[in-house]
Parts: C-alpha cells; sequence; structure tokens
C-alpha cells in the first residue's frame, strides 16, 4: 500500500511592499506549512527583510517600471488580471491572503480554497463613501470623486464572482466576519490573527503617559488623541507618521511628543520599551481587527478605545480598558478620565493578550486545513 502524499500547498498575498498586521499573518502561515511557496503581485525586498529568505513568487506586475510598479495599488484591474494568470495548477491547497484581490485565483473543482478575509474590500463595500469623501490622492481627488460610481460597481462584481468561488472563509475578526456575511452572502469562521505577544515585559508600575500609534493618515483618527491630550494636558507620545504629521504637529499642546525614525516610523525597541510603562494606548480608529491594542494589552497597557469594529473582539470595557461610542474629541475625553478613575491590573492584561499568540493561530490554521482537506477527500 502507498503511502498518502501530504497535499501540496501555496499561499497567496495581495501584495509584499510594506510591513503590517496582514504580513504577519502571511509570515505565521509560512511558519504553519513549511515549504509552501507565497505568491504575490509585487515584492519590495529591501524592505521586507522577514520574508527574504522564504520562496516569493511574482506576477507579471513586478517586471513593471519601478514608478508605475509603485502605483500598483492604484489599478485593481491589472491586480484581479495578475492573480488570474498565475497559474497554480500544481498545488492541492490555496491558502488566501486577502484584502484585496489575492481570493481572484484560479482554482479547480479539486482544489481546497481557503481565503483568510482581512476584511471584504473596503473601497468597495464597508467604507466606500468614506473612501469617496477623502480618497487619498490628492490632487486628483475631484477626478477619482467622479470615476468611482463607473469603476466600483464591476469591480464589485468581479470580487463578489470571487468570493462565490473560494470555499472557505476565515474572519480576522467578528466585526470582519459580518461583513463577510453582509457583502458576500458567505458564512466564515473566526480565526484572531497571530500577534507577537512574547516581546513585551509589562512594568507593574506604570508611568504617567499615554500612547498613540499608527499610519498618520485620517481615517486613523490619531487627531481625536492629540485634541484630547492636549485639552486635558495630559502627557500623549504619538508613534508613527503620515500625510496627517505636520497637521498633528501643529495641533499639539506641550504636553504631546512625536516619535518617528528615519523611515517615517518609530522602531521596534523604542515602541516597545514605551508601552511596558504606559499609563494607557488610545485607540479612536474604527478597525478590521487592530493588533497594535493587543501588543498594548500585551506591555499592561489599558486600551482607551471606539467601541466598533475589531477592539469589542480585544477590550472588554472596564477590565482591559475603556470604550467609548462617538469618534469625538468629548468622548474621548470622558473615556480617558473614567481609565483614570479605574484600577488596571498589568499582568492580567498581559494574559489576557495570550490568546491572540502566534502558536494558537498556527495550530489553529493547521487544524483548520486538515480538516477541510480530510473532508474534501472523504
Amino acid at each position: 500500500m502507498t503511502k498518502q502524499q501530504p497535499p501540496k500547498i501555496a499561499i497567496v498575498h495581495d501584495w509584499l511592499t510594506n510591513m503590517g498586521g496582514a504580513e504577519d499573518v502571511v509570515l505565521a502561515l509560512a511558519e504553519a506549512f513549511p515549504g509552501a511557496p507565497i505568491y504575490t503581485s509585487t515584492f519590495t525586498p529591501e524592505v521586507m527583510p522577514a520574508f527574504q529568505h522564504l520562496d516569493i513568487r511574482t506576477t507579471w506586475l513586478q517586471h513593471l517600471p519601478r514608478r508605475l510598479q509603485k502605483l500598483h495599488k492604484f489599478f485593481p484591474v491589472l491586480r484581479v488580471k495578475a492573480f488570474r494568470d498565475l497559474d497554480l495548477s500544481e498545488f492541492d491547497i490555496i491558502i488566501s491572503s486577502s484584502s484585496a484581490e489575492s481570493k481572484q485565483v484560479r482554482t479547480r473543482p479539486d482544489q481546497l480554497h481557503i481565503c483568510y478575509c482581512h476584511t471584504p474590500i473596503r473601497y468597495y463595500w464597508s467604507h466606500y463613501h468614506e473612501y469617496k469623501a477623502d480618497p487619498g490622492f490628492g490632487k486628483l481627488n475631484p477626478l477619482i470623486r467622479l470615476s468611482m460610481p463607473l469603476l466600483v460597481p464591476p469591480l464589485r462584481r468581479q470580487d463578489l464572482a470571487a468570493a462565490r468561488r473560494v470555499d472557505l472563509f476565515l474572519a480576522n475578526s467578528h466585526e470582519v466576519a459580518n461583513r463577510i456575511k453582509t457583502y458576500y452572502h458567505r458564512p466564515s469562521q473566526v480565526v484572531y490573527p497571530p500577534v507577537d505577544v512574547d516581546r513585551f515585559s509589562p512594568n507593574e508600575v506604570r508611568s504617567d503617559y499615554y500612547i498613540a500609534l499608527g499610519r498618520q493618515v485620517p481615517y486613523k483618527r490619531i487627531d481625536l488623541a492629540v485634541a484630547a491630550a492636549t485639552k486635558l494636558s495630559v502627557p500623549l507620545k504619538v508613534f508613527g507618521n503620515g500625510s496627517q504629521h505636520q497637521q498633528l504637529v501643529d495641533m499639539a499642546g506641550p504636553t504631546v511628543e512625536f516619535y518617528t525614525d528615519r523611515f517615517g516610523d518609530a522602531s521596534d525597541a523604542e515602541l516597545t520599551k514605551a508601552l511596558n510603562s504606559a499609563k494607557g494606548f488610545l485607540f479612536p480608529a474604527e478597525e478590521d481587527f487592530g493588533i497594535v491594542q493587543v501588543q498594548a494589552l500585551a506591555a499592561g497597557a489599558p486600551v482607551i478605545g471606539y467601541g466598533k469594529g475589531g477592539t469589542l473582539d480585544i477590550v472588554q470595557d472596564g477590565v482591559s480598558g475603556v470604550l467609548f461610542h462617538e469618534q469625538t474629541v468629548d468622548s474621548l475625553i470622558q473615556a480617558i478620565q473614567k481609565a483614570e478613575k479605574t484600577t488596571f491590573n498589568p499582568p492580567l492584561l498581559a494574559q489576557k493578550a495570550r490568546r491572540f499568540n502566534k502558536n494558537l493561530f498556527i495550530m489553529k490554521m493547521r487544524k483548520i486545513v486538515a480538516d477541510e482537506w480530510q473532508k474534501r477527500r472523504s
């Protein structure tokens, strides 16, 4: 009797051009399934050192001139074609990591396609009106606003067709599971993304400052954190950079400090040290998940977070932080004042963060893939 060969697995991700939570998921998937090649639209190895030892295979978009390659995110039609042009016929199982077009890959009926969905494409579905109001193209914004009602409907149809071809959806939060149900009309299983919680060592004696972290762009609402800290005259350390950086600096009071390095983002070591002693972490954004909130808890810092989206999977009001329910300065101020009167236990917060440990993610993914493959073959 011949021994059954293990299934051949491929991982597909939208793009590998900057590090973020989605890229940490891909690294964990590569660890869960050693030897699985990673297919992606474009890859910028010089800013992605964690991926340089892995088998990265790109689409034809990688061969465009560098200037056009950097703009590929603005041309979803090209990404759809690039992913559909990939030949994945040698693989038994395809795991797509998708917040954009990677789930567009072509599969046969006998192949298993599992999509780890960070969110249905935000600018087609859940946040269409926000993107239309502020597309993020600077001087081209008026043109983009005019073109979106023409371009987005056919792209939605393509995205919906791709979603129908997926065999199993995994969602990174209950908020994303709800979106998958609403926009794709598909059920999903929630599997929280992996977070490196072990790098933090929470100090039981906390300092007097708060932290805000994230790309300084409008939807992250770092402006609320800066305005609230300025109004309350409480110390705030702001980590990150982005298009709003100078605006935030201009509005900040003397208790607000900004931390960036020459690449525009604060170093991990400096951030880790600051979080380990922070009084709290301000998170005014509505995110699909919000990995930085887990990192704050792992460092023993309670989260003062906007009570929508993935925050509801992470923060227990009054236990691991304080939730506020309007994206306004006054609502955030009230939450900070409530947190000031609440006693939090840093070791308990760190313990709560461990349910998002990378090893748990890897174990769950291996079990799900094995179980689904077994179902397919029985």
